[in-house]
């Protein structure tokens, strides 16, 4: 504090003035100079978290109120969320916020000042949940007796993944789908309550089966380990879940409220295997004892059967008396049949006289005209609807005529057009192929005269009449001093012909014979300077 009066507080009779900002800034140096990183014990007050995900908190005790805030980042982190009424430790480092003139505390990490903080808030979370019902009874749900997947919510590392495995295959061996989350620290809440959601969103039928039943599992450790299974995120995913679900999280004597809201609770891991799945030695000495007491009673049933059968028999009169009346019967109803058999002939006979008798030829008569008459009706009817239907088909076929007309001079028009397109198009092909020749010969001709020109510029012509000449000496081309001192005749040949001079440059030289075409040259006896 001497150093901030030293700074705003100079000798007197020579104060120096000070903006707002130096006056806060220099406050705000000296309190994060003084206090760095500092843990406070108090309890927490108003609790606010805005839209940005930051948290505003205070920290009192009787007698003053401490202002905090943990940023986004440092929120996440948290293993304990503070809550109103809770004793905590703040671990942290002060500042000022000079657009309010305060000071405050950036809390990194809260911690519960004991194990009865903790279990004073456990017990608040707990009593909060159930009265929202989500510890009924009534809600939970029947473990399948013999399920075909299993789900297991756990480390995948840890030996409860193990013991599991290992007692479900001396049990009953099923599908198990491992979902592996951290089963302790800050990301334990999430994970867990985000397998859950995931093992309920699997589809029925899909690639990875839907589990029948789910396990959430974790061996034992302190209320601070098993934590993460006390945020309300897990236990309303678990209270959520349409999946049966069965928790062994910790020991026997460990009680988180994941437990409450499952529809199981087993005391460790191994029970909840023991509680998924029954022992299969015992389902098959079940069955087969069920199988043998179900063959004897198919014997016993059957041989019961047999003997009242045996006994019913003995009470039924023998064959002979219960068919004899009715053969009896029937022979004599056979020896009346005969005669019965022709008086019907005989009477209708005589009915069909009497009703053929009325009949005359006069009847058959009226009954074809009127026949006839009915046919001559059908016929006219016949007619009309032919020539109704006859109609109709030419009134289409003159629809199609005249639409066929306007269509063919379509089309006629459309291939006069292609036709003189293909016309011009070959026209100006066949100029085209006319001046390729000529363009080809104009071109060769250019390359030629170009060649040409090249030639006469790189020829030794050119070269001399640019003040070079050819030495020879003897009638042979001297390129050295000691070879032009040898010859017994020199001659210089120049761009506009030849001087001979005497030997070792002394005088004139006499006149030599020209010198000999090389064979094949066709220069006129003019050598090559290369």
């Amino acid at each position: 504090m001497n150093d901030l009066i030293d700074e705003i507080s100079p000798a007197l009779g020579n104060s120096p003035e000070y903006t707002v900002s130096e006056l806060s800034g220099a406050v705000k140096r000296v309190i994060e100079g003084e206090f760095g990183m500092v843990r406070v014990r108090g309890e927490v007050g108003r609790v606010s978290r805005p839209a940005s995900g930051h948290l505003y908190f205070d920290l009192k005790d009787d007698r003053a109120v401490i202002a905090a805030i943990s940023w986004k980042g440092q929120v996440a982190k948290m293993q304990v969320q503070p809550e109103e009424g809770m004793e905590v430790v703040a671990t942290g480092r002060m500042t000022t916020f000079p657009g309010q003139s305060k000071y405050q505390l950036i809390v990194e990490d809260v911690a519960p000042a004991g194990a009865g903080a903790l279990m004073a808030m456990l017990e608040k979370r707990r009593a909060a949940l159930l009265a929202e019902g989500l510890f009924d009874a009534a809600r939970k749900k029947p473990i399948p007796y013999l399920p075909g997947v299993i789900g297991v919510i756990t480390s995948p590392s840890g030996a409860v993944i193990r013991d599991i495995l290992h007692r479900l295959r001396d049990r009953f061996p099923r599908h198990v789908l491992i979902w592996p989350v951290a089963v302790q620290g800050q990301a334990c809440a999430a994970e867990v309550a985000a397998a859950i959601r995931g093992f309920n969103g699997l589809l029925e039928g899909g690639a990875i089966p839907r589990p029948d039943v789910i396990i959430v599992a974790r061996g034992g450790g302190s209320l601070e380990d098993l934590w993460g299974f006390n945020e309300e995120v897990v236990v309303r995913a678990a209270a959520a879940s349409a999946i049966p679900l069965i928790s062994a999280v910790g020991h026997e004597t460990d009680t988180t409220l994941i437990d409450h809201a499952a529809d199981l609770r087993a005391p460790t891991p191994t029970a909840a295997a023991e509680l998924a799945v029954p022992v299969r030695l015992d389902l098959m000495a079940a069955v087969a004892d069920l199988a043998a007491r179900m063959a004897r009673g198919v014997a016993g049933g059957v041989e019961r059967r047999q003997v009242r059968l045996r006994d019913l028999s003995r009470a039924l009169p023998r064959p002979e008396a219960l068919t004899g009346a009715a053969a009896q019967r029937l022979d004599l109803w056979a020896g009346r049949l005969s005669g019965a058999l022709g008086l019907m002939v005989i009477r209708k006979r005589g009915l069909r006289d009497r009703v053929a008798g009325p009949m005359r030829p006069k009847l058959l008569l009226r009954l074809v005209e009127r026949r006839r008459d009915a046919v001559a009706g059908l016929a006219g009817r016949l007619d009309d609807r032919a020539q109704r239907a006859l109609e109709r088909r030419h009134a289409g076929f003159d629809k199609w005529a005249s639409r066929l007309a306007p269509a063919l001079a379509g089309l006629l028009a459309r291939a006069g057009r292609d036709l003189s397109r293909e016309r011009d198009r070959v026209a100006a092909l066949a100029l085209r192929l006319d001046a390729a020749p000529r363009r080809r010969f104009d071109d060769l001709a250019r390359r030629l005269a170009q060649i040409d020109r090249t030639r006469q510029t790189l020829g030794h012509a050119e070269t001399m009449k640019r003040g070079f000449a050819v030495v020879r000496g003897d009638g042979k081309v001297v390129t050295s001093r000691a070879a032009a001192a040898k010859a017994g005749a020199l001659e210089l040949e120049f761009h506009d012909g030849r001087l001979a001079v005497g030997a070792g440059g002394e005088g004139p030289a006499p006149p030599t014979a020209p010198p000999r075409k090389p064979k094949g040259s066709g220069d006129g006896g003019q050598g090559s300077l290369f």
